[in-house]
């Protein structure tokens, strides 16, 4: 089941017609679409009738559901992974068993195991999966990112989430440049907002 949706995932990604949502700075407060991410008195807006922003920190419970580092677990290539951030600290390490552990870890926790790592891959590009270099900026790495959501689409849960989310998908806080991170935010909301419609397609 996971080979043919992941099969089927990729032929409508490559059909499907993604924008990124543009962030415009006004006086020092961001907007998207034309509503500001804070109101007044300086708190974030998470939710609106037209975007979610996504984030774990935030309060709105969509807004952490949508999140890399929720607690979803689910299997991804014979190992069990505790949350979609898991994956993504993980690959920082090039030992293979130091990554398994990671696996073990869900998000904000396994997002600060990087401070541990010897390793800094934004020297080389290189990223790791189970003792086999990826290069960041390879099509072998955005398959394996396909393959990492849609996996993680199997947890029902997470699966629920994204069908029933009827906004745009915003990661207001990520960031921009890929040899600085491991998804950026144009990276993270392709990604998701396609596999949200990929999924209510079905």
């Amino acid at each position: 089941m996971l080979a043919d949706e992941l099969r089927a995932f990729r032929e409508f990604k490559k059909k499907y017609c993604f924008t990124l949502k543009e962030l415009k700075d006004v006086n020092g407060v961001l907007y998207c679409d034309n509503l500001p991410l804070k109101d007044e008195q300086d708190n974030r807006i998470e939710e609106t009738d037209i975007w979610v922003d996504c984030a774990y920190i935030f309060k709105n419970s969509l807004s952490k559901v949508l999140s890399n580092l929720f607690p979803y677990r689910f299997m991804f290539r014979g190992e069990e992974l505790n949350s979609i951030e898991c994956f993504f600290q993980g690959i920082k390490f090039k030992d293979k068993d130091i990554q398994k552990l990671v696996f073990e870890y869900s998000g904000k926790d396994a997002y600060h195991l990087k401070a541990t790592s010897d390793y800094d891959w934004r020297k080389t590009g290189f990223l790791y999966w189970q003792g086999k270099p990826i290069n960041r900026f390879s099509a072998d790495y955005e398959n394996i990112v396909d393959e990492l959501y849609v996996s993680a689409a199997q947890n029902p849960f997470y699966r629920q989430a994204l069908i029933k989310t009827n906004k745009y998908i915003l990661h207001s806080i990520g960031g921009a440049n890929p040899n600085e991170t491991v998804l950026t935010r144009f990276e993270f909301e392709k990604e998701i907002n396609t596999l949200s419609a990929f999924l209510k397609s079905l």
